[in-house]
């Protein structure tokens, strides 16, 4: 009997241990659509640096997307521009397969400001967004999505 039970023990072990093995070999990246708290977000390259482009607000009325403006922007001369397609992010030097971005700068439309940032690929597989004023910080993580191209040209949004 304590055989039998050992022998179950140690292959739920090597069972154990393989699922971790596949697991920790799935590699994320940094690149590609999230949901965040109120958007989805497209994140890419874009010639040496990571954007962070605003593809889809949430917002509750059957209003259109292109009207919500950025009317917090402490630029009087971009509050009529619209918050979708808006950059989020700017002076992260992009490195492929790094985990952590520090030194660049994120804009929270919410707010109209532009705070100090750092990026974290977390081992989920979510993205961690700092905003940083004096040396405190706030973050939200962002979540990753899969996305599939309809025949119409509209796309469907999955988390991973």
């Amino acid at each position: 009997m304590i055989k039998k039970n050992l022998k179950d023990i140690f292959i739920i072990i090597i069972v154990t241990f393989l699922s971790l093995e596949i697991y920790a070999n799935e590699s994320y990246s940094m690149i590609g659509y999230w949901m965040t708290s109120q958007s989805i977000v497209l994140t890419e390259k874009c010639e040496i640096e990571l954007c962070a482009t605003i593809k889809y607000i949430f917002i509750e009325d059957e209003k259109d997307q292109k009207s919500i403006t950025d009317t917090k922007n402490r630029d009087r001369s971009l509050r009529e521009r619209s918050i979708v397609g808006i950059n989020l992010i700017s002076g992260f030097k992009y490195i492929e397969d790094v985990k952590k971005l520090s030194g660049g700068r994120i804009y929270d439309p919410g707010r109209g400001r532009t705070f100090k940032s750092n990026i974290y690929l977390l081992e989920n597989g979510n993205l961690k967004v700092e905003g940083c004023l004096l040396n405190v910080c706030g973050h939200e993580e962002w979540k990753p999505l899969n996305v599939t191209l309809n025949d119409d040209g509209t796309m469907n949004f999955e988390l991973r």
